[in-house]
């Protein structure tokens, strides 16, 4: 096996907390790129088997890879980077490579955390992976100098080498190697583990988020006709037919958006689909030709419902906006996921309670709230740290715990913590909800616990472990 790749385990991320785990769709893509170049692939996904840091080693030392390349997010990193650790005690020669939003922005932070650590993969990875594999193959670590979008440890320094060009031809890149997980092992619906990405870049400056920053700010996608070709593979290979796309904007390119419901429709596609889009980019006719085609949902990032607070995000939008997007999607006949986030700095506890109150108001069929979580890369991140303003607890970034500092703010951690409980308990225990979706009753009450109450329970390892084993 030339390279393993590994999803680590995560016990923060709320998906987990609620069951779900869904394949890594990033891991795949990188698999894909690299068998195309001929190089053999094993995906290891710890967030699914729950082996554990030692054991993946041991798994890995059997197999004897050329190199080892984990992902990582900002919740993730302090795991992932056990995982380096592990593997390199055992096979003390493999190259070992991080990839991931997090070490993209903090790489050299990244390295210097983690002697066992070698390679920083930054941004879009597949071509850099492909450079990366064919060069160590050939030369070793001394041709690792000449690698766009990379920054590595040579000796006891940390070079960092020149960034790498976006792909600007999305429709050359392979379709995600679903062969390489256990795809029926997914304890989740088909929509989820149908999950693809149809577009990358986006061109707006929300300040909370880093897309734009890792994808660029060109909106770049792949043609219709490549994005039903990945449609009908998931559906004749793969057996599914609820699909979610993933993209952050998938009704950017309005034009696009319908060529591709034109193109399913043409082919018979018995598919349902999940999309997202900006409310301001919302037009009833294309909502209606993606209903034909066979969307069912759709996401809509409102993240305030107040007007002000939305103008410090930078997000672009008009309050009436999303008023308008939800009644008329909701008109269309298509269900609407809501988003919204709670204790932006300077957001006063009156206007979260206006948020929370117009989430209720615009009544989707779903609603997610988290706490502001300032990532690193993102603009409000270099704000407060610049101001001593977040601690970097990476563990605690996980959407639904307070990392800001917010008692120099005036306000304190425990408010904003309990007005993220207030709107969950506000959305989900409205008698007229529960009876028209019986079945988020559960659901609700395991957000309740897993958000609010389990926090406060003693983290004991070893019963983690026996109801894992």
């Amino acid at each position: 096996m030339d390279v393993v790749l590994i999803n680590p385990e995560d016990r923060t991320a709320v998906k987990n907390k609620l069951g779900f785990v869904l394949p890594p769709l990033n891991l795949m893509y990188l698999g894909a790129a690299l068998e195309r170049a001929s190089f053999s692939v094993k995906i290891i996904d710890d967030d699914l088997k729950r082996m554990g840091a030692e054991r993946v080693a041991q798994l890995v030392e059997r197999i004897n890879p050329l190199i080892v390349g984990i992902t990582a997010t900002t919740a993730t990193i302090k795991t992932s980077l056990e995982y380096i650790k592990a593997i390199k005690r055992l096979l003390p020669d493999v190259l070992t490579v991080i990839g991931g939003p997090h070490p993209t922005f903090l790489p050299e932070d990244t390295l210097r955390d983690c002697s066992a650590l070698d390679v920083v993969v930054m941004g879009e990875g597949e071509a850099t992976i492909v450079d990366l594999a064919e060069n160590y193959e050939r030369r070793g670590a001394a041709s690792l100098d000449d690698i766009a979008g990379i920054t590595y440890r040579e000796g006891e320094r940390i070079r960092v080498n020149m960034g790498r060009a976006l792909i600007e031809d999305l429709d050359e890149i392979p379709f995600p190697a679903r062969h390489l997980v256990p795809f029926r092992d997914y304890e989740t619906s088909s929509q989820d583990a149908g999950g693809m990405i149809t577009s990358r870049g986006c061109v707006y400056p929300c300040r909370y988020c880093s897309s734009s920053l890792i994808m660029g700010k060109k909106f770049r996608f792949r043609s219709p006709e490549n994005v039903v070709d990945e449609v009908e593979e998931l559906v004749e290979v793969y057996g599914l037919h609820d699909i979610a796309f993933l993209d952050d904007t998938f009704m950017l390119h309005r034009p696009r958006a319908r060529k591709i419901s034109e193109e399913i429709r043409r082919r018979n596609l018995d598919v349902s689909f999940v999309t997202s889009s900006r409310v301001d980019m919302v037009q009833e006719s294309l909502l209606r030709d993606l209903r034909d085609a066979g969307m069912s949902t759709i996401y809509y990032g409102v993240e305030s419902g107040c007007q002000r607070v939305l103008d410090m995000m930078k997000k672009g939008i008009t309050v009436k906006q999303a008023e308008d997007a939800v009644r008329v999607t909701k008109n269309v006949g298509v269900d609407v996921i809501t988003s919204f986030i709670l204790g932006y700095p300077g957001e006063r506890p009156s206007e979260m309670d206006r948020t929370i109150d117009f989430s209720i108001k615009l009544d989707p069929d779903y609603s997610q709230y988290s706490i502001l979580t300032p990532f690193p890369g993102t603009p409000i991140y270099k704000e407060l740290k610049a101001r001593d303003l977040i601690e970097d607890d990476w563990e605690n970034y996980t959407v639904i715990k307070p990392v800001i500092k917010y008692e120099k703010l005036g306000l304190s951690r425990e408010l904003i913590q309990k007005k993220l409980v207030k709107a969950y308990l506000r959305f989900y225990s409205r008698p007229r909800y529960l009876l028209k979706h019986s079945y988020m009753i559960r659901v609700f009450f395991e957000t309740l616990y897993r958000t609010y109450i389990e926090p406060r329970i003693p983290f004991r390892k070893d019963r983690w472990v026996e109801k894992n084993e």
